[in-house]
């Protein structure tokens, strides 16, 4: 049977190491699978969503090359991290004084973080990503969200440089300051971080995909006419002492502000979207699959990228695929990802 297979990537910063890992085991055991080591993860996915990491993660997977062939493994992918995220991640003592460790500013310079984007991405477009996929913002001017949509690329209104997507969705309030990005038509759009509202896009996904049509389907796909694929990034839900919270003002909110959107958020949409594949019948309630690696030793900070932290994320992403049922789901995943082509 044809299905819609979809992959969506939450946000979670530097914690973007552990769906790249979880992704890396995918395509390789697509690979023996199929016995093809040339199989790359957007061959097998129809469509691809993203919040801020996981955005820039999902136009890694879809960026061609000069044959019009994958550009990265899904290795290589998680490698940008692995290989600058220290430095993308990097604060120097005056930028830690003028900032106020990021309550005055934002806390990091995008030098870095601009760098390998454009190492990574070059000049190519949205239009130039070899599937549809919907990657996350938000419009400060205009105080709207705001979505890239590949599918759309065809006009110059929603043609935009794939370095400046990813720029935009990663674009972390008092982390990195806000992204000025162009469309084809020179028109400016001043855009932050998706993850302020939507950090797990996979609802977002599962929307679009449903006003779409696609190869081989007659209608415009429903749930039973989809795989979902969602995976986290390690998110912790923190709890937090009323004694203290009651005084807090606006400083004291600001951290624990953003990761209650982000945690809040990503659980929402993972109760939702368990309803609408719980209403289907029971094999079809089974191809919406949510992975959610755990945080055992790393530090579940999104900013920390210290070399020590980078290995325990990596040390953290593999025990969670060695777990035995994690191997078997993502074995049945892997099935079904063959088995649901055209």
């Amino acid at each position: 049977m044809k299905k819609i297979r979809i992959l969506s990537l939450d946000g979670g910063g530097i914690r973007g190491i552990l769906p790249g890992i979880v992704l890396t085991q995918i395509e390789q055991k697509l690979q023996e699978k199929m016995g093809d080591s040339n199989v790359k993860l957007s061959d097998m996915f129809d469509f691809m969503a993203g919040t801020s990491t996981g955005g820039i993660l999902a136009l890694a997977y879809l960026t061609p090359n000069e044959e019009n062939r994958p550009k990265l493994t899904a290795q290589e992918a998680v490698n940008i991290y692995l290989d600058r995220g220290d430095d993308i991640f990097d604060v120097s003592n005056w930028q830690k004084i003028k900032s106020l460790n990021g309550l005055a500013d934002e806390k990091y310079n995008a030098s870095e973080l601009e760098e390998a984007l454009e190492d990574t991405f070059g000049e190519l477009k949205l239009s130039n990503l070899l599937k549809p996929c919907i990657i996350s913002s938000y419009d400060i001017r205009n105080g709207k969200p705001h979505f890239f949509k590949q599918h759309k690329s065809n006009n110059d209104i929603y043609n935009f440089k794939i370095k400046d997507v990813a720029r935009a969705t990663s674009a972390a309030p008092t982390y990195f300051e806000p992204a000025r990005v162009k469309n084809d038509l020179g028109t400016p759009y001043p855009l932050i971080d998706g993850g302020v509202f939507v950090n797990n896009p996979s609802l977002v996904a599962y929307s679009e995909v449903r006003s779409m049509t696609f190869e081989n389907m007659e209608n415009f796909p429903s749930a039973k006419n989809m795989m979902i694929v969602s995976i986290g990034t390690g998110s912790v839900s923190k709890g937090y002492e009323y004694k203290k919270a009651k005084d807090w003002g606006a400083i004291g909110w600001i951290k624990p502000i953003i990761e209650i959107m982000m945690s809040g958020n990503s659980k929402t949409v993972h109760h939702h979207l368990k309803q609408i594949f719980g209403t289907l019948e029971e094999q079809d309630q089974k191809d919406y699959h949510r992975l959610e690696p755990e945080i055992i030793t790393a530090d579940t900070e999104m900013d920390n990228a210290s070399l020590e932290n980078l290995q325990k994320l990596k040390e953290d992403g593999l025990s969670y695929i060695s777990i035995q049922s994690i191997d078997k789901e993502l074995d049945a995943i892997v099935e079904k990802l063959i088995n649901y082509q055209s």
